[in-house]
């Protein structure tokens, strides 16, 4: 399934930048030498500043597009390129009296699925993740908690996306409707959310978890244990005293076996995250994190915690947030996590979660046009986070976009990988993880 494509079969079947602007823009693209351009700044403009760093051949870069974009690209968490939000609505929403709860709400709503009433947000989209080459995402569908009401907010707001959009953009719950997807040129999402849903009523185990079967059955596929904060299940990243995981953690890792749903520690604490993996039969993984052995920072993994994550048959997908790279920070940082995983624990246990988005190039023009709206929450429980002296820079930002998903193969290629162990890392090591935890 992820047989290489000949270059002459890629052209004639794939997207590709066809897809970012039109079939001739890319025919002309090719003929410069030029395959990464899109037309849109807003692709290629980090494009031009990752391949300052990373110095390839043409060669290279021919390589990394037929590799890339000839394969299934699964990221382990992420988001779906945003959407603008439409100014005159929200205007219209602000200036009936509408609350800030209520605003949000609807922000997010627009962000996150106004490709599938709007025309030129559809287009916006479309082209975005056809010249990421992305095939799925296991997108961030739920807000971080464990409440149920909240957490079922983004999984509606997608939804409703994947219901108006199909088959051009469907929701996924299997590795076959993956591969599938890549066969017919479109794509899909597999949901994620930030919480394992709980009643919080506390009668028994049982009574408390049974919503995880309800999150499945909408299509869940993936849950965090914890995300920053501390929780019955047991401590998030960001608690300065990592208790691990608790009894009902324990009876929560069980319950998401038993189910179906991956076990995700991207957002707990080491001593919570390593206990997870020792307590779970199937295969989990850490969805979007960072390597402590080549960056310690408390939202990466230490070598002892990936281990036992790779000792579940799972993975770790790398994210593409700077403070939490190291260093520079840009897409080099990204690699030495990625060289760090692949070499040290295997190629068929590593994997890329980005954790940033795509956001239409419409969207600072809309915000523009905005009345002030009501105040929102100032200071967010969940972002309480340990404070670093990190200090980020135009490039580390830009390097690692969402839409520098084909640098990411190319840079892999640079290091020296083989294309087998590329395909394992840009998709197949999730669709692995994703099949061994259906039921």
């Amino acid at each position: 399934m992820n047989a290489p494509f000949t270059r002459r079969r890629l052209l004639q079947t794939l997207p590709l930048a066809a897809c970012a602007g039109s079939f001739h823009i890319h025919v002309r693209s090719q003929e410069s030498k030029k395959s990464w351009i899109t037309g849109n700044p807003g692709i290629d403009k980090p494009r031009e500043i990752a391949l300052g760093l990373l110095k390839p051949t043409q060669a290279q870069i021919e390589h990394a597009w037929e590799l890339h974009f000839g394969s299934v690209v699964f990221e382990s968490y992420g988001f779906a390129p945003r959407c603008a939000i439409d100014a005159a609505a929200m205007n219209e929403a602000i200036k009936s009296g509408m609350g800030a709860a209520e605003i949000t709400d609807l922000r997010e709503s627009m962000s996150m699925n106004r490709n599938a009433t709007n025309e030129r947000e559809r287009k916006e989209f479309l082209d975005a993740f056809h010249a990421a080459g992305v095939t799925c995402i296991f997108q961030n569908a739920g807000e971080e908690g464990s409440d149920p009401l909240r957490l079922i907010k983004r999984l509606a707001h997608f939804t409703k996306a994947t219901d108006l959009l199909n088959p051009t953009l469907s929701k996924v719950v299997t590795s076959a409707e993956i591969v599938a997807l890549k066969q017919a040129g479109n794509v899909g999402l597999c949901f994620t959310t930030n919480g394992v849903p709980l009643m919080q009523d506390w009668e028994s185990v049982r009574d408390e978890l049974r919503f995880v079967r309800i999150f499945h059955e909408l299509g869940t596929r993936m849950m965090h244990l914890t995300y920053n904060r501390r929780n019955p299940i047991g401590d998030g990243a960001g608690e300065p005293h990592d208790g691990g995981l608790s009894d009902f953690g324990h009876a929560a890792v069980a319950e998401m076996n038993k189910i179906g749903v991956i076990v995700d520690v991207a957002h707990s604490g080491w001593k919570t995250a390593y206990d997870a993996a020792k307590s779970s039969t199937r295969p989990m993984v850490a969805s979007h994190t960072t390597c402590c052995g080549v960056y310690e920072h408390f939202r990466g993994k230490p070598d002892d915690t990936i281990k036992a994550i790779c000792d579940t048959d799972g993975l770790v997908g790398i994210c593409c947030i700077p403070r939490f790279l190291g260093g520079k920070g840009d897409v080099t940082a990204l690699l030495d996590h990625l060289d760090h995983l692949i070499k040290k624990f295997g190629a068929k246990h590593a994997a890329i979660g980005c954790d940033v988005a795509y956001t239409s190039r419409f969207d600072k023009e809309e915000r523009a046009k905005l009345l002030k709206a009501p105040g929102g929450r100032a200071d967010k429980w969940e972002h309480l986070w340990p404070k670093d002296d990190y200090v980020t820079s135009i490039e580390a930002e830009q390097s690692v976009a969402w839409s520098n998903w084909p640098l990411f193969t190319l840079g892999m290629i640079m290091r020296g990988h083989s294309d087998e162990t590329i395909r394992q890392v840009i998709g197949g090591n999730m669709l692995r993880v994703l099949k061994a935890n259906q039921i």
